[in-house]
C-alpha cells in the first residue's frame, strides 16, 4: 500500500478485481494492534450505512453533527432557500464565471479549469453558508487567504489519517512540518469565521433576515457557543464546496474526452435554446444562460452527470468504526477495534455491480427504453451521496449548481483539453486532479 500510495484508489480497485470478491482484511503497521477491513461489497455497505447504522459510527457522528444536519435540513427543505440558491447559481455563472471565461477565450490564453471550478465552488458556498460575496472569479484570479487556508487544513486531515497519531501530535507539539502549516491556516480561518459570526449576530439583532445557512443560528441550542458555530459553518462549507468543485471538473474531463456524449448534450441544449430563443435573445446577448427550471427537464444531461458522479465521486473512501461484533452480509466477522474502510470509489467500478462495461462513461445506462431516467434500480447501488442517515442533504442542490455551470460553459464555448496531460486523482480526502486540467477556450458558433 505504501508503494502505491499515490494511486491508492486504483490499487484498491485492482485488488478487489484480482481477489474476485468485495472485501479483504489488512493488518496495520508492525507492532501495532490496528486491523482494517476494506470493502466495496454493496450489501455490506447498505448494512453498515443504513440497516445497522448505529453499530458503525464515524468520527463525525456526535450531538454536534446531529445539530449541523438539522441546520442543513431546515434550510435545504425551505422553498425560499432553494429558490435563492438556484438564482444565486445563475447569477454567479452569468456575472462572474462567464466574464472570466470570455476573457480567456478573447485573449486565446490557457487556464486551469480545475482552479476555475474550485473558485466557483468557493464563491457559491461562501454565499450559501455565510451570505458573503467574495468575487473570487474575477479576471485577475485574486488570491484569498480563506480559500488557501481551507485547502491547507484538508491536506492536514489526510496526513492525520495516514500518519501514526503520536507522530502528528508530536509535530503539533513542536509546531513543525504539516502541523505548523495547519496551525497558521486555522488562525486565518478562525479570524475570518469569527468575524463573519459577529456580523451575522449584528444582522439578527437588527432584524435583517437572510436565507443563507447561517440564518438558522437564532434557533440553535448552542447559539452562544462560538466554537460550535465556527465548526458547524466550516463543516457545511467544506461539504458543499468540495462536492461541487470535484463534480464539475471530472464531468468536464469525461465529457470532453467523449465527443459522442458532448454532441448529445449539445443537441439537447440546442433544442432547449430553440424553444426559448426569443426569450433568451430579448434578455441576453452572447454568452447565454439557461433558466435552472428548464435544465431540470434535460434527461441526457442529468444522466451524464449521474454517470460522471458514479465514476468520480467526491468522497472516494469512508472510514467507520465498529461498536459490537457482527457478521456482515458477505460472511465476514468484524469486531470492535477493526477499522472499516468503505471504498466508494471501487463500488462504482465493480463489474458484478454495474456490469462488464462499468469503467465506460456511458450516460445511457441511466435512461430506459422509453427515454426516461432510471432511478430506483441504479440509485440502490449509487453511493456517491452516501446511504441511510448520512445521505447528503445537498444532493439536489449539487445537481442544480453543476447543471448551471456545465450547460453554460459547453453551450457557449468550445473547450480544448491541451495534449500531454496525465490526468489522475490527487491523494486527498475529496477527489480532485493531481495537476489540474489545462484548457483553451473559444466562442462556440451555434
Amino acid at each position: 500500500m505504501a508503494m502505491n500510495s499515490k494511486g491508492l484508489l486504483e490499487f484498491g480497485t485492482e485488488v478487489f478485481h484480482s481477489l474476485g470478491r468485495g472485501s479483504f482484511f489488512i493488518d496495520g503497521p508492525i507492532f501495532s494492534k490496528l486491523k482494517y477491513f476494506v470493502t466495496c461489497h454493496h450489501q455490506n455497505i447498505e448494512y453498515i450505512l443504513k440497516t445497522n447504522f448505529s453499530n458503525f459510527p464515524t468520527a463525525a457522528d456526535s450531538d454536534a453533527w446531529k445539530v449541523q444536519r438539522r441546520i442543513a435540513h431546515t434550510s435545504f427543505t425551505a422553498s425560499e432557500f432553494k429558490d435563492l440558491l438556484s438564482n444565486m447559481s445563475s447569477k454567479v455563472v452569468e456575472e462572474k464565471l462567464l466574464p472570466l471565461l470570455a476573457h480567456v477565450a478573447e485573449n486565446e490564453s490557457t487556464i486551469d479549469l480545475q482552479e476555475v471550478c474550485s473558485r466557483f465552488a468557493f464563491d457559491i458556498n461562501m454565499n450559501a453558508v455565510f451570505g458573503v460575496h467574495e468575487n473570487y472569479l474575477s479576471t485577475e484570479l485574486p488570491s484569498k487567504d480563506l480559500a488557501e487556508a481551507t485547502a491547507k487544513v484538508q491536506e492536514a486531515i489526510l496526513y492525520r489519517h495516514i500518519m501514526p497519531m503520536f507522530l502528528w501530535k508530536l509535530m503539533r507539539l513542536f509546531n513543525i512540518g504539516w502541523e505548523r502549516e495547519t496551525t497558521k491556516a486555522f488562525k486565518i480561518i478562525d479570524a475570518q469565521l469569527y468575524h463573519l459570526i459577529s456580523q451575522k449576530r449584528k444582522h439578527l439583532l437588527q432584524g435583517i433576515k437572510s436565507f443563507d445557512l447561517f440564518n438558522n443560528i437564532s434557533s440553535l441550542p448552542n447559539k452562544n457557543d462560538e466554537k460550535f458555530l465556527r465548526d458547524s459553518m466550516l463543516s457545511l462549507f467544506f461539504a458543499g464546496k468540495d462536492a461541487i468543485a470535484s463534480g464539475l471538473i471530472w464531468f468536464f474531463w469525461l465529457v470532453l474526452s467523449t465527443p459522442a456524449v458532448e454532441t448529445k448534450i449539445l443537441e439537447e441544449l440546442k433544442l432547449l435554446f430553440s424553444s426559448k430563443k426569443r426569450q433568451l435573445l430579448e434578455t441576453h446577448e452572447w454568452p447565454y444562460v439557461f433558466d435552472a427550471r428548464d435544465l431540470g427537464r434535460l434527461v441526457y444531461l442529468h444522466a451524464a452527470i449521474c454517470e460522471s458522479l458514479r465514476l468520480y465521486l467526491a468522497v472516494p473512501l469512508n472510514s467507520i468504526t465498529v461498536l459490537k461484533e457482527v457478521v456482515l452480509p458477505d460472511g465476514n466477522l468484524v469486531t470492535p477495534g477493526v477499522q472499516i474502510i468503505v471504498s466508494n470509489y471501487s463500488v462504482e467500478r465493480m463489474p458484478w455491480i454495474w456490469g462488464e462495461d462499468c469503467l465506460e462513461f456511458k450516460p445511457e445506462r441511466w435512461i430506459d427504453d422509453d427515454g426516461l431516467l432510471i432511478r430506483h434500480e441504479n440509485m440502490s447501488k449509487f453511493v456517491t451521496f452516501n446511504l441511510g442517515p448520512r445521505t447528503c442533504l445537498g444532493k439536489d442542490m449539487a445537481f442544480t449548481q453543476i447543471k448551471a455551470v456545465v450547460t453554460t460553459v459547453l453551450f457557449n464555448f468550445e473547450v480544448e483539453v491541451l495534449e500531454g496531460q496525465y490526468i489522475f486523482p490527487k491523494p486527498a480526502i475529496t477527489l480532485h486532479m493531481e495537476k489540474g486540467l489545462n484548457v483553451k477556450l473559444q466562442k462556440r458558433v451555434i
